[in-house]
């Protein structure tokens, strides 16, 4: 359930900085980042990375399982897949949040 964390963390970090955009709009001063928190980057990276690493765990899996490894089971391949779609799904619904934010920012009137 890391993935989901991840995207939980990062939803939060996107509305953390719609209120500051928001912020910045009404009265001009500048905001410093939230003390101790990883910045928004950092958590879309380790999102990214952890899909990535999910996907590839997942291809090693199948192909194992092709080359008959007998360690390997067609319900683990199966979760692997799985957990490697949902994953993909979440981050890329995470991606179209981000562009409609970013549309929406940009579409505000000054």
């Amino acid at each position: 359930m890391s993935s989901s964390m991840s995207v939980d963390q990062i939803l939060s970090q996107m509305r953390v900085m719609r209120a500051e955009a928001q912020q910045r709009l009404s009265a001009p001063a500048p905001v410093a980042p939230p003390a101790g928190g990883d910045s928004f980057s950092t958590l879309l990276s380790q999102a990214v990375g952890q899909v990535n690493a999910l996907q590839q765990t997942s291809g090693q899996l199948k192909t194992r399982f092709e080359l008959g490894d007998p360690n390997v089971d067609l319900t683990q391949v199966m979760l692997a897949a799985q957990k490697a779609s949902l994953g993909f799904n979440a981050t890329l619904q995470v991606r179209n949040r981000l562009v409609q934010a970013y549309q929406d920012v940009m579409n505000m009137p000054i």
